[in-house]
């Protein structure tokens, strides 16, 4: 009984130091674990900053493209407006031009078959250009041209076969 009794004591003393090895073997894992969680949680404070260090820039990018793209939508805006305004003065101009040949024509009292009307949309003038038959006539279309193009300058180019000067330009 002394033999068990002197392997149950080695078995206690290799009891008490596996359990004093595990112990700080486990202590070890503990402090292991606890480096690790503080090395992670560093590294996952590191990776936010830098996230929001990006996203910050990327923010920084689209609000420049955004500036420029809205300067470049106002060139464009601009560019239309003025384009449009040069076409509704074309148009202005070409039913100033219709207007009057039509005025022209439809009075009885003019021969407007050698008649051509232009219209220059810039300097808001009509000019008649062409013969009639007589001083009357002549006269009688610039006041015709006049009544029927409201804002714009009349010049009168008519010229009567027979005269030797065309009057100048009224």
């Amino acid at each position: 009984m002394k033999g068990h009794r002197a392997m149950l004591g080695a078995l206690a003393v290799l009891a008490l130091s596996l359990g004093s090895a595990c112990r700080n073997t486990a202590e070890g894992v503990k402090e292991d674990t606890r480096e690790n969680a503080a090395k992670a949680e560093q590294e996952a404070q590191q990776a936010k900053d830098a996230s929001k260090d990006t996203a910050e820039k990327i923010g920084d990018k689209a609000e420049a493209a955004g500036d420029k793209i809205a300067e470049g939508a106002k060139d464009v805006g601009q560019a239309v407006k003025e384009g449009a305004q040069a076409v509704a003065s074309e148009v202005d101009a070409k039913k100033q031009t219709l207007d009057v040949k039509t005025a022209l024509m439809a009075d009885k009292s003019i021969d407007a078959s050698d008649i051509d009307v232009d219209t220059d949309a810039e300097s808001k003038t009509v000019t008649l250009k062409g013969s009639v038959p007589s001083a009357a006539q002549r006269t009688a279309a610039t006041k015709v041209a006049q009544d029927h193009a409201a804002g714009y300058r009349v010049r009168n180019e008519l010229t009567v076969p027979g005269e030797r000067k065309p009057r100048p330009p009224s």
